[in-house]
Formats: C-alpha cells, structure tokens, sequence
C-alpha cells in the first residue's frame, strides 16, 4: 500500500545493458510491456544491471509526459490533465513493481547496493510530480471547475484525490519551502534505507545455539528438526541453532520449558538492532527530528497531526481517545492473566515472578488447563497445503472466485507459486495471484501484500486486471515434516490474503483509486475480517486434516480452539495499543535524545504492564521507522479492528456464508476501493456507523 502516485512517480525501468550472446546487444525488459501471461514480469529474464538504467529511462518518459501536460494550451479537463497522470511513465511503473518487491523479498546484498543508488532517483522521479507548480496549476484548475464539467461521481472524487494527494507533498508550497522540503525528504529516504539494512542485518547476524538436547524439552519435533537444520546451515552440525524470524523465535518463547532458552530468545528480540554494529538508535533520533520540521514546513503543529490529518481519524485525539479506551479495558484483563500464570507458577513450585519471557508460554500452561487446549494438539492439522485449500475454498463460496495454478508462469524463485484467479461461474479472468511464504536470508521479516500491476486504465486505454502477491515468513517444511503451520500463522495467511481480495476484486475504473488505494486507517478491514473464516469450525471441518493420517480435524478439538478463541485477549491487545500509542507519541515530539529512556517513560506513562513490552520495540518497529507506510497511524490496525468487528457481528447474525451478507460485503467494500467516502461505504453494508462495543465484544471485555 504505497502514496497514489507511487505507481507513476516512484519506479523503474531499463535500458540495454550487457550482451547475451556474442555481438547482440541485450534488449532491457523493463523497456517494453511484459509478455508473460496476463503481463506478468519475465523474471527470468530481469538483470540488476537493468534496473538503474531503466529508471533513468523511466525518468526521461515522465519527464516528457509532464511537459506534454504542462504546455497543452487546451483548457485543462479530466481527459488531458488527469488521465495522462495515471500513466505518467508505463516503463517506471513496470520496473517499480519488481523494484520495491525486491527490496523486501529478494534483497541481496548485491541488490542492496543498487537499491542505493536507485531510491534517490525514484525520490527525484517523485519531487518531478509532487512539487511541480506549473502541474498543480493544471491540477487545480481542474479541481476548481471539476463540479462544472460534467464528470460523472467517480471521476470528480479522482480529481480531488490528486489536488489533496499533491497538495499534501507540498505542491503548494513556496520554492524556498519546497527545496527545503526536497533535502528532509531525500534524507529521510537515505535514513529508511539505513533502517532496514540495520534490522535486517541483526535479524540475520542473532542466533541462540543449544548443544545440549535436553534443553529442546517442550519443542515441537518440527521446530526442533528446523533448528538443526539452521545450525548445521550455520557450520555447527549436530546442534540446534534459534533466529529470530518467527517460524523459529515463537515456538520457544510458547513451547520450551527451558527458561534460559526463552530468557536468551525474549531477549535477542526485544533488543534487536540496539547493539552497535547494527544499532537504530541514531537513525530513530534523525527521523523524528526531521519529521517534526518537516510537519511544521507544511504547516501542522506536529507529525502526527499531520498525518492523521488525512484519513478518517482525522487527528491524533481522536485515534488517542480510541486507543486508549481500548488500552485500559486490555491492561485490566492482562493483570488477570498474569495472576492466573502466576497460580500456576507457585502450584506447580516455580518460585519466580512471571517475566516478559514467560508469558506466551505460561500463557499456553493456563490455556491448557482452563481449556485443556495444546496449540501442539492442533498443529498437525494445518499443513500449509491444506490450509491453501480452506483458504480457497472458502473464497469461492463467499466471492465467487476460483484458484487456479499456473506452473509454468514466470517466477523469481522456485518455491513461488502463481494463480489465476478466475470468476467461478464464467470462468472469466479476474487477477493473478502468486505466494512467497517462507523465510530466506534476503527477505525482510514479517508478511505483507503488495501489487505488481493495479486494475484500472492504462496508457492504450485498456482496463487491465491486477496482478497481487503476498509474501510471509511462515515455518518452513523439513526433510521429515511439512510445513505445519502454527494458529498465529494460519491466521497471518488468511489475514494478507483479506488484503489480497481488496486488491483482486476491485471493480474501480482507476488505478489511482483501485484496490487497497484507501485510507490507511480502512485499508486493514479487509484482511481482518478474512482472519475470522480460518477458524470457523465449518471451514475448518473441511481443510483441516492431520498430515500424517489425512483424518479431519476432531469436533472436540474444534471446540476448544473457539472455546479458548478469546483467551490471552489482554496480552495481545495491551502490545498492540501500547505500540500504537508509542508510535503517536513520536509523531508529537520534535525531538528525542534517548531512544530506550523514550520509550520506559512512555511506558510508565499509559501503565504498561511489567509483564507485557510494545508489539514492536523502537529499533525493528518497521511500520513506523522503515518508511513513512504507517508513521503516525500503526493506530489503524485497532481503528480498522472496530470496523472489522462491527461488521463480522452482521455475518454472526445472518449466518458466516450467507450468500447475501457476503454479496453486499464483495460489492460495497471489496470492489469499491476508493470510489466513494469509506464511511459510506462501510454504513452501506452495515446499515449503521462503525460501534466500538462490537471489538469490546469480540475481545471478550464485555
């Protein structure tokens, strides 16, 4: 989910580079359409000695499509103005598709050196569009006549979408003002580079080495068999070697029973890129500094009024007064759920207070015992291919959609794989699909959804389908076992796979407002309402199936699982609404002189629990510090989670595949992108505004 002039302004292409056979020249790929099915990128036929070139080329193309904008003595209308600018640059439009998923996929340290070079030049690619004055003239002459000019409702809400959009990247601000603005932004993007190459370079560098197999007690065989594997990877044959991707990390802070193990793992984590030579600290310190002048440049009292300025909070009271509701009901349950862990630990002669380190696997002890419920119990039933099937299953009873593999479509790895993704009545095209769901060395850490190619009108007229993907970092199968996926893990799938759908099923008619192009404090409604079909026991009946014995999922089992569904609801909420809160309160100060001290005093502040630290710590807080993505607004998740809420308690009413709840879902929410008001659109499908007491609800706070 990137700023809407992503696709034209931020991108890159190619020019020929070095000769693949003797005498001929290599034709770059990024100079012409792509040519695999449904035009998709020929990935195998992409060089990183393309990539710059081709963003130069790009740069050229962008520049003489402004020009032909910008000197048209024709009155400006939506023809010759707007629609040109949803394709300002076909070519850096391919090559930023490939580009920005390599940057988080594939990204080798030989990739790492061209992203340096090529990312001030997509800044530079940006600022040609974003601070151009005699474009915005353009613009706003459109903008001013555009209830005149007989557009029709969608085509009047593009044109505002562009006059807001440029208006909010200084477009109208004084020359002085806008190069002042060019060096805080070229800056800052040099400062996200640093960032993530910290992070992940420490996440790569950490490992916990365990000699002994006795201290493995309590691990599932299948974490147990990847951490060998890890270890001999790493030269130490015969040995067990943790990381910190969370195929490997979370399986030991909620299974081992050594707690040195979780002590060592808790604690490699939660100081992940603190430690010099990987150390965020002084990066973080810059990029409040420079947010703050830059909020301040254009005109807001701070950041995160700044930002919050633009979507549906609307300020940072507001997402405050949420969030902090939402905070004090999750803080009241956690200290029950910390008393409950620490009956355990004193009946069972623990003589410890409950730590940060203990808590997901005393959690599961607790689990256990209220619901005699084992994650481990589960696991075997949701191997990564059956769960694909429930995934795909349940897509096509609630939208009408059918998956089908394409094997022999282009691919960047082995283990990607590619869907069409078909009407399942007609058969008709709707979007392509492809996964990438295991950690490797050069891929960031975490699961996202992205596109290579919007749906909307492109530069020969033709209204084209997207082309969606989703990457994860899921536990990755073994030479004994498959991939069994953990609850959090299932649950992330079909999350990113929400996001997915909004993507695949737009239905709007520009690419500037198809898809997930929405605010970013509606754009997580999607992906957490999927969340909810993983586990409903219909669904599961049907997917999941024990990998060894192909026998379906017990109903006793099923009913713990829901039974235990609200279980730990204090913990996980209290590291969620703390971290967003955090992040708001960065968005606030100009300054921040100690990173560590910022953040303890914050914490002791809103009475964050001993037991309990931030969803993420400042220095691998990705969303906030790896760009600008959700600076000012990791608030989204929660304020999306009370429109998520609201609206699964209308298919608890109505039945969770009822045809028609689900039509009105796919039509008003799924297919409308950014075409009308999101609160519109949401009252539409709802029949009333969002209720903050349906997520009390669902959390089990009431």
């Amino acid at each position: 989910m990137k700023n809407i002039l992503r696709n034209t302004a931020v991108a890159l292409a190619v020019v020929a580079s070095a000769a693949s056979f003797p005498m001929m020249a290599r034709e770059n790929p990024f100079l012409k359409p792509f040519t695999g099915v449904y035009g998709m990128p020929q990935f195998e036929e992409i060089q990183l000695d393309d990539f710059i070139p081709a963003i130069k080329a790009g740069i050229e193309e962008q520049q003489a499509n402004i020009f032909s904008i910008v000197v048209n003595r024709a009155v400006p209308d939506f023809d010759n103005t707007i629609m040109p600018l949803e394709n300002l640059s076909p070519i850096l439009d391919r090559v930023s598709s490939v580009f920005w998923h390599y940057d988080s996929a594939l990204k080798t340290p030989e990739f790492e050196k061209i992203a340096d070079e090529a990312i001030p030049l997509l800044n530079e690619a940006a600022n040609q569009v974003n601070l151009n004055p005699d474009l915005f003239a353009k613009i706003k002459a459109v903008y001013d006549r555009r209830n005149e000019m007989g557009l029709n409702p969608v085509q009047i809400r593009l044109v505002e979408k562009y006059y807001r959009v440029l208006a909010e990247q200084g477009a109208a601000l004084p020359p002085e003002k806008q190069a002042e603005l060019v060096k805080i932004n070229d800056r800052l993007s040099q400062l996200f580079i640093e960032f993530n190459k910290n992070l992940l370079s420490a996440t790569n560098d950490f490992y916990v080495l365990v000699e002994n197999s006795e201290e493995l007690s309590g691990l599932p065989a299948s974490s147990v068999a990847m951490a060998a594997e890890e270890a001999a990877k790493r030269g130490h044959e015969g040995k067990w070697a943790f990381t910190l991707h969370a195929a490997s990390r979370l399986p030991v802070l909620s299974n081992a029973d050594n707690r040195e193990l979780r002590r060592k793992v808790y604690e490699g984590y939660t100081s992940l890129a603190s430690k010099a030579p990987f150390d965020n600290a002084p990066v973080i310190k810059e990029i409040v500094k420079l947010r703050a002048e830059k909020a301040k440049l254009m005109g807001f009292d701070n950041f995160a009024r700044m930002m919050t300025s633009r979507v549906m909070a609307g300020s940072p009271e507001a997402a405050e007064n949420l969030l902090t509701q939402i905070f004090n009901l999750a803080v009241k349950r956690s200290h029950e759920e910390v008393a409950d862990m620490q009956a355990y630990v004193d009946a069972n002669g623990g003589g410890f207070k409950i730590a940060p380190y203990d808590y997901y696997y005393y959690a599961d002890k607790v689990k256990q015992q209220k619901y005699d419920f084992d994650e481990n119990e589960v696991r075997p039933y949701f191997q990564l291919e059956n769960v694909l099937s429930g995934l795909f299953d349940a897509a096509e009873r609630l939208w009408g959609i059918k998956m089908v593999e394409l094997p022999d479509a282009p691919k960047y790895m082995d283990e990607v794989k590619v869907y069409d993704v078909q009407d399942a009545a007609t058969g008709e095209h709707v979007a392509l699909w492809m996964y990438d769901y295991f950690p490797r060395e050069s891929k960031v850490q975490g699961a996202w959804m992205e596109q290579m190619q919007s749906a909307g009108i492109f530069e020969d007229g033709e209204y084209r389908r997207p082309i969606v993907y989703n990457v994860g970092s899921f536990t990755r199968p073994t030479a004994d076992t498959p991939s069994l996926l953990t609850i959090d893990e299932v649950e992330t799938l079909f999350h990113e796979f929400g996001h997915a759908l909004q993507g695949m099923l737009t239905r709007a008619p520009y690419r500037s407002l198809a898809g997930t192009n929405v605010d970013r404090d509606y754009v997580e409604l999607c992906s957490q309402m999927n969340e909810h079909w993983a586990f409903t026991p219909e669904l599961l009946k049907s997917y999941a199936r024990h990998y060894q014995t192909g026998e379906a999922i017990p109903d006793e089992i099923i009913e713990k699982l829901v039974a235990s569904s609200k279980f730990n609801q204090g913990f996980v909420t209290t590291e969620l609404a703390g971290a967003a809160l955090l992040d708001l309160a960065y968005g606030q100060v100009d300054n921040v002189d100690d990173v560590v001290a910022f953040e303890n005093d914050f914490a002791a502040k809103i009475g964050m629990p001993d037991e309990i630290t931030y969803r993420y710590r400042s220095p691998y807080f990705k969303h906030i510090f790896g760009d600008d993505g959700y600076a000012s607004g990791y608030y989204t998740y929660l304020w999306s989670q009370v429109l998520e809420a609201d609206a699964w308690e209308k298919f608890l009413e109505d039945g969770v595949f009822n045809p028609e709840t689900a039509a009105s879902f796919k039509k008003n929410i799924l297919e409308s992108g950014d075409t009308e008001d999101a609160m519109v659109l949401f009252e539409r499908f709802r029949g009333h505004k969002p209720e903050a007491g349906a997520l009390f609800r669902l959390r089990g706070f009431e």
